[in-house]
């Protein structure tokens, strides 16, 4: 396969897994997050908190973010070997330990291919708005 189709053939898989990512955190659906990221997983929230993985996750499992509407957009997917950097927007309305929060950030998500699969090794959002 030319090296152009391959890329774009990632490309589709990573915007499909970006799917299935926020999916999951609409859903706080920690199983498919558990599969989807990365055990080296370093995710910053809007405000510079930062969790690995299992920190992730068990926010997760105790509904310390509860999403209630998430829209995301991929502007840009740059692929190189076996690493896609996703550039683009996520904006929510979430419920962020007890507060109810807007989100509207410009973000980065990283996503590596290790034994066969992609997963998301990094994520940093950054505010657009205060």
């Amino acid at each position: 396969m030319p090296k152009a189709d391959l890329a774009d053939e990632v490309r589709r898989l990573i915007e499909a897994l970006e799917q299935k990512r926020y999916s999951a955190m609409l859903a706080s659906d920690v199983a498919t997050l558990e599969d989807l990221l990365d055990d080296d997983l370093v995710y910053t929230h809007s405000f510079g908190e930062r969790d690995d993985k299992a920190g992730y996750l068990k926010k997760v499992a105790n509904r310390f973010f509860i999403y209630h509407e998430i829209h995301y957009s991929s502007e840009r997917i740059v692929v190189r070997d076996s690493c896609a950097i996703v550039a683009g927007i996520m904006r929510a309305k979430a419920t962020v330990g007890n507060a109810a929060r807007e989100i509207d950030n410009s973000c980065m998500a990283v996503w590596g291919k290790s034994k066969g699969q992609w997963r998301l090794i990094a994520y940093q959002p950054t505010p657009l708005r205060k």
